[in-house]
């Protein structure tokens, strides 16, 4: 078996159909890596953690309640989906989609390998 290596790469990604929920999307059904395609053929696991980390945890000023609630289901720019993939070839991945907005001008997150 082959060592497991964390890359954390932004990776684009495609969709068979377009999610229909931008800032919550399902696991992709292809990406595109270091120029390479990759055609997912099986999600095996798919998990979320929508805890606030970093400088986004000083930002629950609504108290605790409010916080486990937003961490059970998240909160608009927090957070990643997981999703481990079975790619054609038998390649296994670990994707995420980051909730967090970038910048002004990307403010939806993206897919991370």
């Amino acid at each position: 078996m082959k060592a497991l290596r964390f890359i954390e790469e932004p990776i684009e990604v495609r969709f068979d159909e377009q999610p229909a929920l931008e800032k919550k999307p399902p696991c992709p059904n292809g990406f595109t890596w270091r120029g390479e395609n990759y055609r997912v053929l099986e999600m095996l696991a798919e998990w979320h953690d929508y805890k606030r980390q970093g400088r986004m945890t000083r930002n629950t000023r609504r108290g605790p309640a409010h916080a486990a609630r937003a961490g059970a289901r998240g909160s608009w720019g927090v957070g990643r989906d997981y999703f481990r993939a079975r790619v054609e070839g038998g390649r296994i991945f670990e994707l995420y989609y980051d909730r967090e907005p970038k910048d002004a001008d990307k403010r939806k997150g993206g897919f991370t390998n």
